[in-house]
């Protein structure tokens, strides 16, 4: 699992959002982009987090932040979490793990004793220029809009 880290430039990748529309990198050229991984919609732990996002989105957005999620979701998922919660921004279903791929968000995991491959719950800060500003490895849900404006 090779992580983009800061520096890097983020490659273009393309997914479907919640609503079938198709979201690119390059949508976002010349914006300041923060894009945060979920291991699953409607999960305690994904919920706080994104509803924390959600809470401050208009600071957010005040900061020049665009927001996108990501997780492995499929679309019916993703609109259902979006719809439940009334999320202000796209969340993106990428069932290919294309996007996933790109930012290395995936592998193994141990939770409860277990060990399985997962998305590692991540939030990577993208500057105008497509590279990769800040990493956030260690994401505190319920503190994490704070976490992103540091």
């Amino acid at each position: 699992m090779k992580i983009l880290k800061v520096g890097d430039k983020v490659p273009e990748f393309s997914a479907k959002d919640q609503d079938g529309n198709t979201i690119n990198l390059s949508d976002y050229q010349g914006k300041k982009l923060v894009v945060f991984f979920y291991p699953k919609a409607n999960t305690p732990t994904c919920t706080v987090e994104a509803c924390n996002l959600r809470d401050h989105y208009a600071e957010l957005r005040e900061n020049g932040l665009e927001i996108l999620g990501v997780s492995a979701d499929t679309e019916k998922k993703q609109t259902n979490f979006r719809n439940k919660f009334n999320f202000p921004y796209p969340l993106l279903a990428d069932t290919d793990h294309a996007v996933i791929e790109t930012f290395g968000v995936w592998g193994p995991k141990k939770f409860m004793g277990r060990e399985f491959d997962g998305i590692h719950r991540k939030t990577f800060l993208i500057n105008e220029n497509g590279i990769v500003e800040k990493v956030i490895d260690k994401v505190k849900a319920k503190n994490h809009a704070a976490q992103i404006l540091e």
